[in-house]
């Protein structure tokens, strides 16, 4: 049976980048990522097409930072292909009712993946992972996945790595810096729309626990992955209630 980490371990990710992610707020967590020393998961869109992604004007320099971040220890993931959601497959993360990929033929799936992978590469980054937007993917992406060499992901609601349809989750559980006791935690982060207050959060959190973040390449060192055990298993069936719950709660008594 696979241990625990303890104390726990942190993943940052950092979603929906592209060269219209928000410039301001985009810098601010750049600079902490830099203060800091983590290494993250960066995911990064190919070929944006989400209107609502498009909150600075396209930074020229945009994926001369990526290249430099991943030659400083971040790790690049492939996040979608057009990040336009207008299909409504069921997922096996049963988060969203709208997808990219979930519901989607899969030999187009992996034409997305393909073309996204060769888009990234052109320019002179290695994506290493997948990150579905909106947590939404099925059995098709994996098979796509896997078609075209892409072996891990960053997903799922357990506390360890595991392998799941031929290919390894890093599980993804936190939206925001929270203490854990033990596990592997990934914090993910979307700069569009993580304000002052959100960075300054993030900020105390890694103040205190910044020698406990690690990294996708440790992971992948560290962990061996496995199918869960019972366990852990239930752990991930009972997280995934719980957020279901907890965003239908939202939904239907919104803030006032």
């Amino acid at each position: 049976m696979a241990r625990l980490p303890r104390p726990a371990q942190y993943l940052l990710r950092v979603d929906d980048l592209c060269p219209t992610v928000h410039a301001r707020r985009w810098e601010r967590l750049r600079l902490l990522i830099e203060e800091f020393g983590i290494h993250p998961i960066l995911a990064v869109i190919p070929a944006n097409e989400d209107r609502t992604l498009e909150a600075s004007t396209p930074d020229p320099n945009f994926w001369a930072q990526m290249q430099a971040m991943e030659s400083g220890g971040a790790t690049v993931a492939l996040h979608g292909y057009h990040h336009a959601c207008t299909s409504s497959g069921e997922s096996l993360i049963p988060l969203h009712h709208r997808t990219e990929f979930a519901g989607v033929p899969r030999e187009l799936q992996r034409i997305w993946i393909a073309d996204g992978l060769e888009i990234l590469q052109s320019h002179g980054l290695r994506p290493m992972l997948w990150v579905a937007p909106r947590h939404s993917f099925d059995r098709n992406t994996l098979r796509a996945l896997r078609k075209e060499g892409v072996g891990y992901l960053s997903d799922g609601l357990a506390r360890i790595p595991f392998r799941r349809g031929g290919i390894t989750w890093i599980p993804q559980q936190l939206w925001s810096p929270t203490f854990r006791s033990k596990g592997l935690w990934t914090i993910c982060i979307h700069p569009n729309s993580t304000h002052r207050p959100s960075v300054a959060e993030l900020r105390e959190f890694l103040g205190r626990y910044a020698a406990q973040f690690t990294s996708f390449e440790r992971v992948t060192a560290e962990f061996e992955a496995m199918k869960l055990n019972p366990v852990e298993r239930a752990h991930e069936w009972m997280a995934t209630g719980r957020l279901l719950l907890h965003r239908h709660f939202r939904q239907h008594h919104p803030a006032r």
